[in-house]
C-alpha cells in the first residue's frame, strides 16, 4: 500500500488481466483449436485429400498481365448499331399522336439495356434535337417523390429542397418541362403496379410534342403498363459481335496477332455456353485472360462451365465461376462491397480504407502502404469486370451493376446485410459481421456481439435517440472495426468511445460537436479518423500522438479549428493530412509548422491555413515529401516583409502537382523554386501580393489551369519578351487547357516591354504580343476580368467558354481576323477561330462595339450561350442572328443605345 504504484500493481493482478489467468484462459482455447484440426486432418485422409505445398498468393503485385484493359467504355461498345439506329428512328422520326412518347427497352439483366440508352442518350443528334435531357435510375423501390425529385435534379442539376412536399415538387416540375420537347431516361425501373406508373406519367404529359421517355426494364409486365407501343426486345448478341468482344478481353496482344489456333478453338467453345450476353462474356473473358496455357482453358471448360445450366436467364451461376476464380484477397473485398445500396456512387478511396481496417489487404514488402496495395485490388476488380469505374478531377468513384450486387449478396450470406426495416433488422443473423443501415434506430434492434462493421447510409435520423444508440453501440459492438456516423446531428462524443479498442476507421463528419474527448486517444489501433465539415470544431485532442497508427486525418470544411494540436508531428505513419491550422496569435499552444518537417509520407492534398511570418524553422518541411500532389499556403492577412522568406522556405517538392497560393503579401519576386515544379498541372495564385511578374512557366509541358486573381501590381505575366518568327519557343503552354486572370489592374501586356501598346491604330499589329501563330494551342476555357491587357497571346482554339469583363478587345480582334495554321490546334485548317465556342460572356468592354460583334457572330453556329452586359458602343441594330441557330440562352443588359429589340431575334425563338 505503499503508493500509487503499487496499488495499481495489486489492482492488475487481481483483475481479469491478470497474465496468470489469462495464460490460463488462451491455453485451453489453444488446446481446444489444436483437437479441432486434428479432427479436420483425420477427416481429410479418410477421404483420400491431397495436401498441396504452395504458398498463399497475398499479393496483386504478383499478377503480372499485359493484355487491354476489360472495362469496355460506353464509346466502344460492341455489337449494338442497329439497336441503336432502330431507337434512333423512333426517338427523333417516329410521329406519335401524343406529345410524350414512350419506349420501353426490354431484355434481363446483363445484356446491356443501361449502356443502350447512354448510347442513344449521348449521340449528338439527340442533344442537338431536344431541349431538355434528364437521366434518372429507378431501380428496386418505386417513390414517386424520389423519383420526382431526382427528375428534378436531372434537370435542373441542383436537388429540390428536401422539405418541399409532393403538391410543392409537382409544380416544380411541371414548370421545368413544361412546353418543352424533352428526353427523360428512367433506367431499370421495376414497379409492376399501375397506378404507381399513372402517378408519375401523369406529371410527364406537359411536355412539348416529340418529348420522349425511353424505360429500361427486365420485366414484359413493366413494358405493358408504361406505354402502348411493342417495346425494343434486346437480344444477345450475334456469334460475330460475341466474339469480337471476347477476343478483346480475353486473348493478350500476342494471342490477337498470332491467333493461336488451339486458343480459338476453346474459346469459340466457351463462348457457346455465354448465351452472347455481354455481361457474362466480360466476366468469363476477363477470368481467362488471368489463365496463360491452353491446359487451364480447357479445364475451365470441360470442369467449371459444364456444372452451368444453359438457360441464359439464368445468370448468376455463370458470374459466380469468375467469382470462384477470384484469388481470395479479392473474393472477401468483392463480398464486403454488398453492403453499399444498388447504384450507390462508390468513394473509392473509402472502399479501399474499409477494406485495410478489415484486414483484407496485406503487405508483402515495405515498399508500398496498405492504401496503395488496396487501390491495386480494386485495379483488378475494375480489370475483372466486378466493378465499373468512374473518374473525377479529386477523387475517384465506381459502380456496380445490379447483377454483382446481386452476386456480392450471394457470396457474402449470412456475413453482411443491408437493413432498411425493422423486419429486416430482425431477420439478420447474430452471427452477421456487417451491416448498413439507412434509418439510426435499427442500430437499437441488432444483438450481434461480433459486429465489425456498421455503416449509415441516412434517409431518417432520431434526434432524440442519439445517446441512447451511442450508448448501445459501445456497450454491444466492442469488436467494430468500421463506424461510420456521419452527419448524424450528434454534439458530444461519449468519453467511454476508448472501449472501442478494436475500432480502426472512424467517421464523424458533418456532427456538432465543438471538441472531442481525450479518451478518443485511446483508441490506439484507430487509422482513419474523418472530421470533414464539423464546422463546429475548434480543436482536436492534445495527445493526438498517441494514436500511433493514424494514417488519415481528414477535417476538410472545419473552419472553426484555430491550431493543431502539438506532437502531431510524431505520427510518422500518417498518409493523409487535409489541413494544417497554424495558431493565428500562439494563444492555444499549438504546434508550430517545424511539426511538418517529420510526416514525409503525406499524399493527396495538404492544406496549410493561418501563415505567417513569424513562424520559424531550421529544416525544410515540405521539400521531402514526394508523395504530396497539391499543396495549398493559405495567408490569414496578417502579412509583413518576412512572408516573402516564409514562402520561399516553404519549397515543396519538384513531385507536386497542384499548387494554390492564396493571400500571400510579398513585395518581392514569386519564390524561385516555382519555375522548377515542371509537373504542375493547376497554379492557383490569388492575392494580394505585390509582385511584378510570375517566373516563367510558359513551357511547363503538364499544366492545365492556371488561375491569376488579385493581383493587383502585376504589370505582365512573363519577364522574357517574345522572340522573333526565327526563335520561337517550340512549347508554349502545350497543355493549358484553362486559364482565367481577374482583378490584376495593372496588367496591360503579358510579357514586359517597351514599346507602347495603347495605340489601336493598328489592330492587325502583332509585334508587340510576338508573332500571330504564338497562341494557346489547347486552351478551351478564358476568363479575364477586370485586367486592361492590351497585349497578349491569341487564344483561337477556345470552344467552351469566352468571358470578357472590363478588359481590352484588342486581342480578341486579333484573334478573329487571325488565320487557322498547323501550329494552332484546331480540327482543321480550315476552320475559323473560335468557331465551336459555346458560352461567350462580354461585360463593360468600352471598345466592344457592334460591327465586331456582328463580324464575330457570323461563324457562331455552335454558340449555346450569349450574355451582352455594359457594352456602351453596342446597339445590336442591323445584326446578323440567323447563324445562332443552338443559342438556347441570350442575356442583354445595361446597353444605352439599345431602344428595341432587334430586328431578326425572334429567330432564336423558334
Amino acid at each position: 500500500m505503499g503508493g500509487k504504484k503499487l496499488m495499481k500493481e495489486v489492482r492488475l493482478f487481481f483483475s481479469s488481466s491478470n497474465q496468470f489467468a489469462y495464460g490460463l484462459k488462451i491455453g485451453r482455447k489453444i488446446k481446444a483449436i489444436k483437437a479441432r484440426l486434428a479432427s479436420i486432418e483425420r477427416k481429410a485422409n479418410t477421404f483420400g485429400f491431397m495436401v498441396r505445398d504452395r504458398p498463399l498468393d497475398t499479393s496483386f503485385m504478383t499478377k503480372k498481365r499485359q493484355q487491354t484493359h476489360s472495362f469496355v467504355p460506353k464509346d466502344k461498345i460492341i455489337g449494338r448499331d442497329d439497336d441503336k439506329a432502330a431507337l434512333l428512328k423512333l426517338v427523333l422520326e417516329f410521329e406519335s399522336e401524343e406529345n410524350v412518347y414512350i419506349i420501353p427497352i426490354v431484355g434481363f439483366g446483363g445484356l446491356g439495356k443501361t449502356a443502350l440508352a447512354q448510347f442513344v442518350y449521348n449521340d449528338e443528334m439527340v442533344k442537338n434535337h431536344f431541349e431538355l435531357m434528364m437521366w434518372v435510375c429507378v431501380s428496386d423501390v418505386f417513390d414517386v417523390k424520389l423519383i420526382v425529385q431526382n427528375i428534378i435534379k436531372s434537370a435542373t442539376g441542383q436537388a429540390p429542397n428536401q422539405n418541399l412536399e409532393m403538391d410543392q415538387l409537382q409544380k416544380n416540375l411541371r414548370e421545368k418541362i413544361g412546353g418543352k420537347k424533352y428526353l427523360l431516361i428512367l433506367d431499370d425501373m421495376w414497379n409492376e403496379e399501375r397506378e404507381n406508373w399513372v402517378s408519375i406519367k401523369e406529371l410527364l404529359i406537359g411536355g412539348a410534342k416529340g418529348s420522349r421517355i425511353i424505360v429500361t426494364t427486365r420485366s414484359f409486365k413493366v413494358a405493358k403498363i408504361t406505354s402502348k407501343c411493342q417495346p425494343h426486345v434486346l437480344k444477345g448478341l450475334s456469334d460475330y459481335d460475341a466474339w469480337s468482344l471476347f477476343k478483346e478481353i480475353a486473348f493478350e496482344q500476342r494471342y490477337a496477332d498470332s491467333i493461336d489456333s488451339a486458343f480459338v478453338e476453346i474459346g469459340q467453345q466457351i463462348l457457346e455456353r455465354c448465351g452472347g450476353v455481354p455481361l457474362v462474356i466480360r466476366m468469363i473473358a476477363s477470368t481467362l485472360s488471368y489463365k496463360e496455357t491452353e491446359e487451364e482453358w480447357r479445364s475451365f471448360k470441360d470442369n467449371e462451365l459444364a456444372r452451368i445450366s444453359q438457360n441464359e436467364s439464368n445468370i448468376l451461376p455463370r458470374l459466380k465461376l469468375s467469382y470462384d476464380h477470384l484469388p481470395a484477397y479479392l473474393k472477401r473485398c468483392f463480398a464486403y462491397c454488398r453492403l453499399y445500396p444498388k447504384d450507390y456512387e462508390i468513394d473509392v478511396q473509402t472502399l479501399v480504407q474499409f477494406w485495410v481496417a478489415q484486414g483484407f489487404v496485406t503487405q508483402s514488402n515495405g515498399t508500398q502502404s496498405l492504401q496503395e496495395i488496396g487501390f491495386g485490388y480494386f485495379k483488378e476488380l475494375v480489370e475483372r469486370s466486378f466493378l465499373q469505374e468512374v473518374k473525377e478531377r479529386h477523387f475517384m468513384i465506381c459502380k456496380m451493376h445490379d447483377l454483382m450486387h446481386d452476386l456480392a449478396e450471394l457470396v457474402a450470406g449470412k456475413e453482411s446485410s443491408i437493413v432498411d426495416s425493422n423486419s429486416s433488422a430482425s431477420e439478420v443473423d447474430e452471427k452477421c459481421r456487417h451491416i448498413s443501415i439507412n434509418d439510426d434506430s435499427l442500430i437499437l434492434l441488432f444483438k450481434g456481439k461480433k459486429l465489425r462493421t456498421l455503416l449509415q447510409f441516412l434517409n431518417v435520423i432520431h434526434l432524440d435517440k442519439r445517446d441512447e444508440i451511442w450508448h448501445f453501440i459501445i456497450s454491444n459492438y466492442r469488436c467494430l472495426r468500421v463506424l461510420k456516423l456521419d452527419y448524424f446531428d450528434f454534439s458530444t462524443i461519449p468519453l467511454s468511445i476508448h472501449k472501442l479498442k478494436h475500432l480502426r476507421y472512424l467517421d464523424l463528419s458533418g456532427n456538432r460537436h465543438e471538441i472531442l474527448p481525450k479518451s478518443i486517444c485511446k483508441v490506439q489501433n484507430l487509422q482513419v479518423l474523418k472530421l470533414d465539415q464539423c464546422r463546429w470544431l475548434k480543436e482536436l485532442p492534445k495527445k493526438i500522438e498517441k494514436l500511433v497508427n493514424l494514417t488519415h486525418l481528414k477535417c476538410y470544411e472545419c473552419n472553426d479549428l484555430t491550431h493543431m494540436p502539438r506532437g502531431i508531428g510524431k505520427l510518422t505513419s500518417l498518409e493523409e493530412l487535409s489541413m494544417f491550422v497554424v495558431d493565428r496569435d500562439g494563444s492555444h499552444d499549438g504546434a508550430d509548422l517545424s511539426e511538418l518537417s517529420g510526416l514525409n509520407n503525406l499524399r493527396g492534398q495538404l492544406r496549410i491555413k493561418n501563415l505567417r511570418s513569424k513562424e520559424k524553422f531550421k529544416t525544410p518541411i515540405l521539400k521531402g515529401k514526394q508523395y504530396l500532389e497539391s499543396l495549398i499556403l493559405e495567408w490569414n492577412g496578417d502579412n509583413d516583409d518576412n512572408d516573402n522568406k516564409l514562402l520561399e522556405d516553404l519549397q515543396p517538392h519538384p513531385n507536386l502537382k497542384e499548387l494554390c497560393i492564396d493571400g500571400w503579401g510579398g513585395d518581392a519576386k514569386f519564390p524561385s523554386w516555382l519555375s522548377f515544379l515542371t509537373n504542375l498541372v493547376h497554379i492557383y495564385i490569388w492575392g494580394p501580393n505585390k509582385s511584378k511578374y510570375l517566373p516563367s512557366v510558359a513551357q511547363f509541358p503538364c499544366l492545365q489551369d492556371l488561375s491569376i486573381r488579385d493581383c493587383y501590381e502585376l504589370e505582365y505575366m512573363d519577364d522574357n519578351s517574345p522572340k522573333g518568327s526565327q526563335g520561337e519557343p517550340e512549347s508554349f503552354f502545350p497543355s493549358l487547357k484553362c486559364l482565367d486572370l481577374e482583378n490584376c489592374q495593372n496588367m496591360k501586356s503579358w510579357w514586359r516591354t517597351t514599346k507602347p501598346i495603347d495605340d489601336d491604330s493598328n489592330e492587325d499589329d502583332t509585334t508587340v504580343m510576338g508573332t500571330s501563330t504564338m497562341a494557346f494551342p489547347c486552351l478551351c476555357t478564358l476568363s479575364i476580368q477586370n485586367c486592361p491587357l492590351t497585349s497578349m497571346p491569341l487564344y483561337p482554339s477556345v470552344d467552351d467558354n469566352l468571358r470578357l469583363e472590363n478588359t481590352s478587345s484588342r486581342p480578341f480582334k486579333q484573334t478573329i481576323k487571325m488565320k487557322m495554321n498547323a501550329k494552332t490546334p484546331s480540327s482543321s485548317t480550315s476552320s475559323l477561330p473560335l468557331s465551336k465556342l459555346k458560352s461567350f460572356h462580354v461585360k463593360n468592354m468600352e471598345d466592344m462595339d457592334t460591327p465586331m460583334l456582328d463580324e464575330y457572330m457570323q461563324h457562331l453556329t455552335s454558340l449555346e450561350t450569349l450574355t451582352i452586359d455594359g457594352c456602351t458602343k453596342v446597339d445590336l441594330e442591323g445584326m446578323q442572328w440567323e447563324p445562332l441557330k443552338n443559342l438556347s440562352y441570350l442575356e442583354i443588359n445595361n446597353i444605352p443605345k439599345l431602344v428595341s429589340l432587334p430586328l431578326g431575334l425572334q429567330q432564336l425563338l423558334n
